[in-house]
């Protein structure tokens, strides 16, 4: 190719560019309908806001909101997403009727690559429901009393092994540690002792890899070969086998469970058949363990390494939290279920956390059906001719709903509430405290539906959702408060916290990387080993 014919395509191609600017620009000049949100002000078309909204949606929510209202929309790789910020937002869209709005089509090309085909978001509703139900196995009241021995075994060995603890005293990024503890103790309790054989540290690794799969460009290019596409493939391809190994060697002995056998999350699975007489497929089995494994690690994962920041960062609270454990169990006692709710600082430091660093801050919806916008009526006027005098017009007011057409992508971002001055005093401020001074702040609606996976709160009016809500809202929250309390109420037994430099101001910043929030790595806080527990 001639340098001059080089010069040739690149002028036509920034020209291109420029022209395709400039229309963009006049195209939003435009009226636009007052039937429709307000679109936000974006240079590139196709790309729009991408660059704003990836690097800190929060952030991007909250100027808008001040620009706009609470519903506006933006352009996100070509596709227009409709916010609704508040408890009405969350309410129209996390509890919209099945038909109305769609989930499936938005998660699955996320989804699918990681976590397989024909389950969860690549499956009809339906299916998804009666996999909820299936999994529901190991959530049950008495399994998780069961789980929080194993848990604080899972800490108290991490402790002793890790190499990042086997000094007196040290730094630690708390982001792997949190990763790593995770992983072991949502596998030895949610899916059973021989699947936690066969788990080591290089499984974080695996997990973070599969979380990079829930970039904003796979919603676009969910099968490109990008690097942490290729990453995400061969993580799955690791544990898949892994998993695939325990159902084949349990279907190669042709019996079922032995009564000498501990009940596990595997054979439950594969007990497990469909309400059409359709056994659960051994694929099935192990994407399914997959994903509950992540699920059950991940945001567990980043909050607890969020709460150690922030307890490090206030040393006297996490003194508080070590003499309220010494008060219940004594030294050296096994904490046991009934021991947590024991523990109320304990469990508002998590809960103070979910609500300041909630992992999800976007939550999204396909719209299958014309929606009209609860309270956002609009006055249109129309001229028309008066019979009763020649030539005259006269104008009559109509009030029409604001509605959402077929095609958009609705968003919900709860987080918005939990940061938001009209529901929680000083609500930037980390403060644990808060929730004993007003025990309503966390109450929620007394819906109660099933939507086939057992009942559940609907809970979509109010202001505090760190776990969604409506019919996916999700079915672990009680196992993540649990597996919360008891990693965060073992560490600070074992090991007195701070930051690098004394500061009580610090706060770690956030990675926005993954549709998941979570600490940016390395996030480094200083321990030292309580004297009783010095090696």
């Amino acid at each position: 190719m001639g340098y001059g014919l080089f010069l040739d395509i690149l002028t036509y191609a920034v020209g291109a560019l420029l022209a395709s600017i400039l229309a963009n620009l006049l195209y939003q000049q435009l009226p636009r309908s007052k039937s429709e949100p307000p679109l936000v002000f974006h240079w590139i078309p196709f790309v729009g806001n991408a660059i704003s909204y990836g690097v800190d949606p929060c952030r991007f929510y909250t100027q808008c909101r001040e620009k706009y209202g609470d519903i506006f929309t933006f352009v996100l790789f070509g596709r227009d997403i409709t916010v609704f910020l508040g408890i009405k937002g969350n309410e129209f869209i996390l509890d919209g009727r099945l038909q109305d709005v769609n989930a499936e089509e938005i998660y699955s090309p996320l989804t699918t690559p990681v976590f397989g085909p024909n389950i969860i978001y690549d499956c009809p509703n339906s299916q998804l429901m009666e996999q909820k139900k299936f999994v529901k196995f190991g959530l049950t009241q008495t399994a998780l009393e069961s789980y929080v021995q194993l848990m604080e075994a899972e800490v108290v060995e991490y402790l002793k092994t890790a190499p990042a603890f086997q000094a007196q005293s040290g730094v630690a990024d708390i982001t792997t540690v949190m990763a790593e503890i995770t992983i072991y103790t949502a596998s030895r309790s949610l899916q059973g002792a021989e699947v936690r054989g066969k788990i080591n540290a290089g499984f974080a690794d695996l997990y973070h890899d599969l979380d990079s799969g829930f970039r904003p460009i796979n919603f676009l290019l969910p099968w490109a070969p990008l690097p942490q596409n290729r990453r995400r493939d061969a993580a799955r391809a690791k544990m898949h086998a892994v998993y695939r190994e325990i159902i084949n060697n349990r279907r190669s002995r042709g019996k079922g469970k032995q009564d000498d056998e501990a009940p596990d999350m595997i054979w439950n699975l594969m007990s497990c058949v469909y309400k059409n007489g359709a056994p659960l497929l051994d694929q099935e089995i192990a994407d399914m363990m997959i994903t509950l494994l992540m699920a059950g690690q991940h945001s567990s994962s980043s909050s607890s390494a969020w709460t150690m920041a922030r307890l490090a960062a206030n040393p006297l609270i996490a003194e508080q939290l070590f003499r309220e454990r010494q008060a219940v169990c004594g030294a050296g006692k096994p904490l046991q279920n009934d021991d947590i709710e024991k523990l109320p600082l304990t469990q508002n430091v998590v809960k103070e956390t979910l609500r300041v660093h909630s992992s999800i801050h976007s939550i999204m919806r396909k719209v299958k059906n014309p929606m009209a916008v609860p309270d956002r009526d609009y006055v249109r006027e129309i001229l028309h001719h008066c019979h009763l005098y020649e030539g005259s017009k006269l104008t009559k007011s109509f009030s029409c709903p604001q509605v959402i057409t077929p095609g958009k992508v609705l968003l919900a971002s709860p987080i918005v509430t939990h940061l938001s001055e009209e529901y929680f005093q000083n609500a930037q401020k980390w403060d644990p405290m808060r929730w004993a001074r007003d025990s309503q702040q966390d109450t929620e609606d007394d819906d109660v539906v099933d939507y086939g996976y057992g009942l559940t709160a609907k809970a979509t009016r109010s202001p505090y959702l760190p776990f969604g809500a409506g019919r996916h809202r999700c079915i672990g929250e009680k196992f993540a408060y649990t597996n919360l309390v008891t990693i965060i109420s073992t560490m600070v037994q074992h090991l007195k916290l701070s930051t690098l430099d004394g500061s009580e101001e610090w706060v770690s910043s956030t990675d926005y990387t993954s549709l998941f929030s979570r600490p940016a790595q390395p996030t480094l806080i200083r321990w030292e080993r309580r004297a009783a527990w010095k090696q």
